[in-house]
Protein backbone atom coordinates (compact mmCIF):
# COMPACT_ATOMS: atom_id res chain seq x y z
CA UNK A 1 0.00 0.00 0.00
CA UNK A 2 2.85 2.86 1.20
CA UNK A 3 4.52 1.39 -2.40
CA UNK A 4 1.45 2.12 -4.06
CA UNK A 5 0.19 5.31 -2.50
CA UNK A 6 4.38 6.89 -3.21
CA UNK A 7 3.72 5.75 -6.83
CA UNK A 8 0.69 7.85 -7.48
CA UNK A 9 1.99 10.83 -5.73
CA UNK A 10 5.03 10.79 -7.62
CA UNK A 11 2.59 10.13 -10.72
CA UNK A 12 0.64 13.22 -9.65
CA UNK A 13 4.10 15.11 -8.81
CA UNK A 14 4.96 14.56 -12.45
CA UNK A 15 1.82 15.48 -14.02
CA UNK A 16 2.05 18.59 -12.66
CA UNK A 17 5.75 19.38 -13.78
CA UNK A 18 3.92 19.65 -16.78
CA UNK A 19 4.36 22.49 -18.82
CA UNK A 20 1.47 24.45 -19.36
CA UNK A 21 -0.12 25.21 -22.93
CA UNK A 22 0.48 28.99 -23.38
CA UNK A 23 -2.49 30.79 -23.30
CA UNK A 24 -4.16 33.04 -26.23
CA UNK A 25 -7.07 35.19 -26.70
CA UNK A 26 -10.40 33.30 -26.87
CA UNK A 27 -11.53 33.04 -31.27
CA UNK A 28 -15.22 34.08 -31.29
CA UNK A 29 -17.85 32.54 -33.36
CA UNK A 30 -17.61 34.87 -36.25
CA UNK A 31 -13.84 35.37 -36.38
CA UNK A 32 -11.48 33.42 -38.63
CA UNK A 33 -8.82 30.60 -38.01
CA UNK A 34 -6.16 29.84 -40.73
CA UNK A 35 -4.58 26.61 -41.45
CA UNK A 36 -1.59 27.79 -43.26
CA UNK A 37 0.77 25.03 -44.82
CA UNK A 38 1.90 22.42 -47.71
CA UNK A 39 0.47 19.30 -48.37
CA UNK A 40 -0.65 18.38 -44.79
CA UNK A 41 -2.98 21.54 -44.67
CA UNK A 42 -4.24 21.16 -48.04
CA UNK A 43 -5.23 17.51 -47.22
CA UNK A 44 -3.28 15.37 -49.53
CA UNK A 45 -4.02 11.97 -49.44
CA UNK A 46 -7.91 12.52 -48.75
CA UNK A 47 -10.63 14.32 -50.17
CA UNK A 48 -11.02 17.98 -49.63
CA UNK A 49 -14.40 17.73 -47.33
CA UNK A 50 -12.16 14.96 -45.23
CA UNK A 51 -8.50 17.35 -44.92
CA UNK A 52 -7.57 18.46 -41.34
CA UNK A 53 -8.76 21.97 -41.49
CA UNK A 54 -13.07 21.28 -42.41
CA UNK A 55 -12.57 18.47 -39.70
CA UNK A 56 -11.16 20.82 -37.60
CA UNK A 57 -14.00 23.59 -38.33
CA UNK A 58 -16.81 20.73 -37.66
CA UNK A 59 -15.22 19.84 -34.54
CA UNK A 60 -14.75 23.63 -33.26
CA UNK A 61 -17.63 25.32 -34.37
CA UNK A 62 -15.63 27.97 -36.21
CA UNK A 63 -14.48 28.81 -39.64
CA UNK A 64 -11.27 27.65 -40.61
CA UNK A 65 -9.44 28.22 -44.25
CA UNK A 66 -7.69 25.86 -45.88
CA UNK A 67 -4.80 27.88 -46.97
CA UNK A 68 -2.74 24.34 -47.36
CA UNK A 69 0.04 24.78 -51.15
CA UNK A 70 1.06 21.18 -51.73
CA UNK A 71 4.88 21.08 -52.27
CA UNK A 72 5.49 24.42 -50.47
CA UNK A 73 8.82 25.32 -48.47
CA UNK A 74 9.01 27.69 -45.69
CA UNK A 75 10.64 30.45 -47.76
CA UNK A 76 7.75 30.12 -50.06
CA UNK A 77 5.04 30.23 -47.30
CA UNK A 78 6.62 33.58 -45.78
CA UNK A 79 6.27 35.04 -49.17
CA UNK A 80 2.74 33.79 -49.39
CA UNK A 81 1.86 34.42 -45.63
CA UNK A 82 0.92 39.05 -46.06
CA UNK A 83 -1.40 38.17 -48.87
CA UNK A 84 -3.10 35.19 -47.10
CA UNK A 85 -3.34 37.31 -44.25
CA UNK A 86 -4.77 40.36 -45.70
CA UNK A 87 -7.46 38.18 -47.52
CA UNK A 88 -8.62 36.65 -44.20
CA UNK A 89 -8.21 38.34 -41.39
CA UNK A 90 -7.69 36.12 -38.98
CA UNK A 91 -7.62 36.12 -34.93
CA UNK A 92 -5.24 33.12 -35.39
CA UNK A 93 -3.44 30.95 -37.25
CA UNK A 94 -2.07 27.21 -37.28
CA UNK A 95 1.35 26.82 -38.66
CA UNK A 96 2.36 23.56 -39.96
CA UNK A 97 5.31 24.12 -42.33
CA UNK A 98 8.76 22.66 -43.06
CA UNK A 99 8.41 18.95 -44.43
CA UNK A 100 8.93 19.73 -47.71
CA UNK A 101 12.21 21.94 -46.26
CA UNK A 102 13.68 18.75 -44.47
CA UNK A 103 12.76 16.67 -47.84
CA UNK A 104 14.78 18.95 -49.61
CA UNK A 105 17.70 18.61 -47.20
CA UNK A 106 17.26 22.68 -46.86
CA UNK A 107 19.74 23.42 -43.97
CA UNK A 108 17.65 23.41 -40.66
CA UNK A 109 18.92 27.18 -39.48
CA UNK A 110 17.42 28.03 -42.42
CA UNK A 111 14.07 26.63 -41.78
CA UNK A 112 14.27 27.71 -37.86
CA UNK A 113 15.12 31.36 -39.29
CA UNK A 114 11.76 31.26 -42.05
CA UNK A 115 9.38 29.66 -39.23
CA UNK A 116 10.67 32.33 -36.67
CA UNK A 117 10.04 35.20 -39.53
CA UNK A 118 6.42 33.47 -39.85
CA UNK A 119 5.57 33.54 -36.35
CA UNK A 120 6.92 37.30 -36.11
CA UNK A 121 4.31 38.37 -39.30
CA UNK A 122 1.66 36.83 -37.41
CA UNK A 123 2.46 38.20 -34.22
CA UNK A 124 3.10 41.60 -36.04
CA UNK A 125 -0.70 41.24 -37.35
CA UNK A 126 -1.86 41.27 -33.81
CA UNK A 127 -3.16 37.49 -34.83
CA UNK A 128 -2.51 34.45 -32.06
CA UNK A 129 -0.22 31.88 -33.62
CA UNK A 130 -0.16 28.01 -32.92
CA UNK A 131 2.95 25.46 -33.92
CA UNK A 132 2.28 22.04 -35.51
CA UNK A 133 6.04 20.28 -35.71
CA UNK A 134 6.46 18.17 -38.32
CA UNK A 135 8.18 14.58 -38.32
CA UNK A 136 11.66 14.19 -39.84
CA UNK A 137 11.84 11.92 -43.06
CA UNK A 138 13.04 9.03 -41.69
CA UNK A 139 11.53 5.43 -40.96
CA UNK A 140 11.61 5.57 -36.68
CA UNK A 141 11.20 10.22 -36.49
CA UNK A 142 9.55 12.54 -34.38
CA UNK A 143 9.06 16.05 -35.33
CA UNK A 144 12.62 18.25 -35.68
CA UNK A 145 13.42 19.99 -32.64
CA UNK A 146 13.62 23.07 -33.56
CA UNK A 147 9.42 23.49 -33.34
CA UNK A 148 9.57 22.62 -29.81
CA UNK A 149 12.26 25.45 -29.48
CA UNK A 150 10.30 27.82 -31.67
CA UNK A 151 7.34 27.36 -29.38
CA UNK A 152 8.87 27.61 -26.27
CA UNK A 153 10.89 30.82 -27.46
CA UNK A 154 7.26 32.19 -28.76
CA UNK A 155 5.16 31.28 -26.02
CA UNK A 156 2.99 29.64 -28.54
CA UNK A 157 0.86 26.80 -28.47
CA UNK A 158 2.56 24.12 -29.93
CA UNK A 159 1.72 20.17 -30.89
CA UNK A 160 4.20 17.96 -31.75
CA UNK A 161 3.54 14.33 -31.18
CA UNK A 162 -0.30 13.93 -33.35
CA UNK A 163 1.73 13.73 -36.98
CA UNK A 164 4.29 11.26 -35.67
CA UNK A 165 1.95 8.99 -34.07
CA UNK A 166 -0.09 9.18 -37.60
CA UNK A 167 2.84 8.44 -39.61
CA UNK A 168 3.52 5.42 -37.13
CA UNK A 169 0.53 3.87 -38.11
CA UNK A 170 -0.48 2.32 -41.70
CA UNK A 171 -4.26 2.50 -41.48
CA UNK A 172 -4.12 6.35 -40.81
CA UNK A 173 -1.83 6.87 -43.78
CA UNK A 174 -2.65 7.37 -47.62
CA UNK A 175 1.32 6.92 -48.44
CA UNK A 176 4.73 7.96 -47.09
CA UNK A 177 4.29 11.29 -45.60
CA UNK A 178 0.53 12.27 -46.09
CA UNK A 179 -2.39 10.53 -43.58
CA UNK A 180 -5.70 9.38 -44.96
CA UNK A 181 -9.19 10.92 -44.20
CA UNK A 182 -8.78 9.04 -40.34
CA UNK A 183 -5.50 10.57 -39.96
CA UNK A 184 -6.42 14.37 -40.92
CA UNK A 185 -9.48 13.45 -38.63
CA UNK A 186 -7.13 12.67 -35.59
CA UNK A 187 -4.53 15.13 -36.32
CA UNK A 188 -8.08 17.78 -36.30
CA UNK A 189 -8.74 16.47 -33.05
CA UNK A 190 -5.63 16.99 -31.38
CA UNK A 191 -5.31 20.37 -32.52
CA UNK A 192 -9.10 20.88 -31.38
CA UNK A 193 -7.63 19.80 -27.97
CA UNK A 194 -5.05 21.85 -28.29
CA UNK A 195 -6.84 24.92 -28.84
CA UNK A 196 -9.25 24.23 -25.62
CA UNK A 197 -6.43 24.12 -23.30
CA UNK A 198 -5.10 27.47 -24.75
CA UNK A 199 -8.09 28.97 -23.85
CA UNK A 200 -8.95 29.81 -27.94
CA UNK A 201 -12.27 27.67 -28.08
Amino acid sequence: MIRLAFALLLTAALLGCGESVPRVPAVGPNEVIVAFGDSLTYGTGAAETESYPVALGQLIGRKVVRAGVPGEVTAQGLTRLPQVIEEHRPALVIVCLGGNDMLRRVDEAQIRSNLRQIIRTIRGGGISVVLVGVPRPALLTSAAAFYGELAKEYRVPYEGKVLTDVMHQLDLKADLIHPNAKGYRRMAEAIAELLKKAGAI
